[in-house]
């Protein structure tokens, strides 16, 4: 609020104005009332007292227009601060925070929480204003046309103040509760769309539904709690400015009859005791805003107090550009109490080609995302160009590893777009060639629109090897000095993973490449390949070299051979049976 400052100012500058001018009305009323007992001690005629009412009335609706223009753009404005920060924050976390995190919660945090935040600095901050000075003015107004009247019209408001507070204190419980129900609803509704592939195929649409009806029934709850709490304070409040009220007509009445006040003071000071009602019922209002403004709050503090695991380091190395040499001294990695990696040793000279394999769950997606720090990694364990991975900028070392991940993620956009996105000011002819060397190329042909053809949501409009090579023209066209593959080809057939890895051959260079793959055809030509087993290297090697070792490699290499050769016979056996029916065709038709 601290920029806004001055427009808060001024808006309550505004307030002060527009309740001056309401306040200053009852007092014309009982000047005109006088004057109309008395008219011959009157120094102004009715008629003026009309017509200085009907201009102060003028006044205070414009002067309330800019008190509300003012204060709601200052709250609009602090809301989208807070939802730049709270992205840029969100975008400055790591991989350990999101892991943990549901998406549906993060959104319902950036539409509904933000609002009820910019609903208390708007509406809030100007009714606590306008209720603050109503009642400042107006009791010493009421005080000063009679103090005992006036004691005994506010004395119900303490006792209401003492029930409001306990309730306040279970609306803020409430509200915070309604608030998660919401980010539950709202993130079953994120997964369930997202998956609706799946749902239908399973056929889980009623499960989904009554899945997600539970989950609105709990929203339900929540709100009706708070209903329920909102149902009892507003008629608290609007009893006590009635009893009060009913006070100042039987004191007040009495007081007129005898004499002790003029019909004038009764007037104004039931006009003024009037102005306390709509303030009354609208703090219990104010009230829930705050609860519900503190609530949301302290949901998005969750957010901005998070802190990354992964962070530059205090003191960064004096590196430019990383050239690609990799060293692992004893890796290790825990995941969820669990030991991923145990002591990982390993060491890759720049620009050689190494090939991670092993059985699911041994660790080697582990292995690549720690390569590019997208998980913290201890100190004096990895090593890049013989530099502490901890040590060296994150710029840095972004920039020069290209991570293709194991699920590509494309964005609604263009496919052009999604590959640009892996640089700053790719030229066309740079996103045409990082198609190329992904064997995208033949696609793009096919495409009416080629590179500028949307490919939907996650690009659902694309086969599973479509979306891996845009993740792998995306990660060339960074031309980084490391280039980390994780399982990038698991989509695509035999044929179109010999032609991408025939051009990406061309491409390596003297790159440093890391690649993952179940298929053992991939890793082949690789300078040396290291077999994972329960999170520790079972065998090292070239692939000739393991293959004459006859270990646990060559088992799994003659394995894949052999299914190899069979899925060739039953393609021969079907040729063979295409032509057994022709030619049987033939005979009949002859």
């Amino acid at each position: 609020m601290r920029p806004c400052w001055r427009t808060y100012l001024l808006g309550a500058l505004c307030l002060v104005g527009t309740n001056g001018c309401a306040l200053l009305i009852p007092w014309l009323l009982k000047l005109a009332v006088e004057g109309l007992r008395s008219p011959g001690q009157a120094t102004r005629s009715p008629d003026w007292y009309g017509g200085v009412i009907i201009g102060a009335a003028l006044v205070q609706g414009v002067i309330r227009i800019f008190s509300r223009t003012k204060l709601l753009h200052a709250a609009r404005r602090i809301e989208f601060a807070i939802r730049e920060d709270l992205f840029a924050k969100l975008l400055s976390l790591d991989m350990p925070y999101f892991s943990g995190e549901r998406t549906g919660d993060l959104m319902s945090r950036f539409a509904n929480d933000l609002t009820n935040i910019r609903m208390l600095l708007g509406f809030g901050v100007l009714n606590v204003i306008n209720t603050v000075v109503i009642y400042g003015a107006a009791l010493v107004l009421m005080a000063n046309i009679d103090v005992t009247l006036t004691v005994l019209a506010v004395a119900p408001f303490p006792l209401m103040i003492l029930v409001v507070k306990g309730l306040t204190r279970r609306m803020y419980h409430c509200s915070r509760r309604a608030q998660e129900e919401l980010a539950k609803l709202s993130s079953q509704a994120e997964e369930n769309v997202s998956a609706a592939v799946v749902v239908r195929a399973y056929r889980r649409e009623a499960a989904a539904v009554n899945a997600f009806r539970r989950a609105s029934l709990d929203y339900f709850a929540s709100n009706m709690a708070m209903a329920r709490l909102r149902g009892l304070m507003l008629p608290l409040m609007a009893a006590t400015s009635a009893l009060g009220t009913l006070v100042v007509l039987f004191v007040g009445g009495s007081r007129v009859i005898e004499g002790i006040l003029t019909l004038g003071d009764f007037v104004a000071f039931s006009g003024y005791l009037a102005m306390l009602v709509w303030p009354t019922v609208i703090f219990g209002w104010i009230l829930n805003l705050i609860q519900r403004g503190g609530a949301s709050m302290a949901r998005l503090n969750e957010i901005f107090d998070a802190r990354s695991l992964v962070a530059d380091p205090e003191a960064p190395a004096p590196i430019a550009a990383i050239r690609g040499e990799i060293e692992l001294r004893g890796l290790r990695f825990s995941y969820n109490g669990g030991e991923v990696l145990r002591g990982v040793s390993l060491r890759v000279q720049a620009g050689k080609r190494v090939g991670i394999v092993g059985g699911v769950g041994s660790g080697k997606t582990t292995l690549v995302r720690l390569l590019a720090r997208l998980y913290p990694v201890g100190d004096g364990q990895l090593f890049i160009d013989g530099t502490d991975i901890n040590q060296i900028p994150l710029e840095v070392l972004r920039r020069g590893v290209g991570f293709v991940p194991q699920e590509s993620f494309l964005f609604s956009r263009t496919i052009g777009e999604n590959i640009a996105c892996g640089r700053d000011g790719a030229t066309e002819h740079e996103v045409m060639e990082a198609a190329r060397l992904a064997s995208l190329d033949g696609d793009l042909a096919r495409f009416p629109r080629g590179l500028a053809t949307v490919v939907g949501e996650r690009g659902v409009t694309l086969s599973g090897g479509q979306r891996q090579r845009v993740a792998i023209a995306r990660a060339l066209l960074r031309n980084p000095s490391v280039l980390v593959l994780d399982d990038p080809l698991s989509a695509v057939d035999a044929r179109t993973e010999e032609e991408i890895l025939r051009s990406l051959a061309g491409y390596y260079g003297d790159r440093t490449v890391v690649i993952i793959s179940h298929r053992l055809s991939a890793v082949r030509t690789c300078d040396v390949i290291v077999l994972l087993k329960d999170g520790v290297i079972a065998e090292q090697g070239s692939h000739d070299e393991l293959v004459a070792r006859g270990g646990a490699y060559a088992a799994l290499w003659h394995e894949q051979q052999l299914r190899d050769e069979i899925a060739g016979f039953r393609e021969d056996g079907v040729e063979k049976e295409g032509e057994k029916g022709a030619l049987q065709t033939e005979n009949a038709v002859l």
